[in-house]
């Protein structure tokens, strides 16, 4: 399938809906503020520049397999300083220098195929008893848009294009997704499912929402003179209603000793 990175710069300007969810994930979020936190998966930095905020004798790993999203994070994040580093790499085979306190990661989990991996490496990225507190897509996020998207998607302009089209996304749900952080070595497990249907105000807002987050690896796929086409033919059979059905997994746990 063909890569499709994200747009740093526009994902800060519209993630409205991710920043609103990562500012209550945040604030359940006890810091004594000089911990070291790995933010697995820190998009633009707008969530992270909180994060940051919170630990003034501390320091955030800012964490993010976008090329695109970490430039938008270094801008965001620069008055931070050196209480900022910054890696790029893949989180389903994490590897840091040093052991972390707290990973902490909003809207991430779900672009990594592999769970296993990824529980693995946060283990061993966190020290013992350090804690993992996030949240990601959960089982049922976006089916009913998914659904929509897979019934314009058999439109004789884009079928072809689109034939075989597998989203690169996991929604996991609470027992699987338990079962794979005891196997990890993680304890003290609460992991729970969330509705979080989010509405848009105007077709504009939803179909610019659509096209940066959600729709990025279909449009990699088709020819550039379809891709607006394809938005529009998705954002009519929406039929006024614009919305997503939004579904969060929270993953709260401590590393075993």
């Amino acid at each position: 399938m063909p890569h499709a990175d994200w747009n740093g710069e526009v994902y800060h300007r519209i993630s409205e809906p991710q920043f609103a969810w990562g500012q209550a994930v945040l604030e359940t979020l006890p810091l004594a503020g000089d911990e070291v936190v790995l933010d697995a998966g820190c998009g633009s930095g707008r969530l992270t520049a909180l994060l940051c905020a919170r630990l003034p004798r501390g320091h955030v790993v800012a964490f993010d397999a976008s090329a695109s999203m970490l430039e938008a994070a270094k801008a965001a994040l620069a008055s931070f300083g050196p209480r900022v580093s910054f890696v790029h790499g893949d989180l389903g085979a994490l590897v840091l220098p040093r052991q972390v306190d707290v990973v902490f990661s909003t809207a991430t989990f779900h672009w990594v195929l592999d769970h296993r991996a990824l529980f693995a490496g946060l283990a061993r990225a966190l020290r013992p008893s350090g804690r993992l507190h996030a949240q990601c897509g959960g089982a049922g996020n976006l089916k009913a848009f998914n659904a929509l998207a897979a019934r314009v998607a058999q439109a004789p302009r884009f079928r072809s294009q689109l034939s075989g089209f597998e989203s690169p996304t996991f929604f996991a749900g609470v027992d699987d997704s338990r079962a794979r952080l005891s196997d990890a070595g993680f304890v003290a497990l609460d992991v729970t499912l969330v509705d979080a249907p989010t509405r848009f105000a105007t077709a504009a807002a939803y179909r610019e929402f659509i096209e940066h987050v959600i729709l990025r690896h279909h449009l990699v796929r088709l020819a550039e003179a379809d891709r607006g086409a394809f938005l529009d033919a998705v954002v009519e059979a929406a039929a006024g209603q614009w919305s997503l059905d939004y579904v969060r997994l929270n993953l709260r746990a401590t590393r075993g000793p």
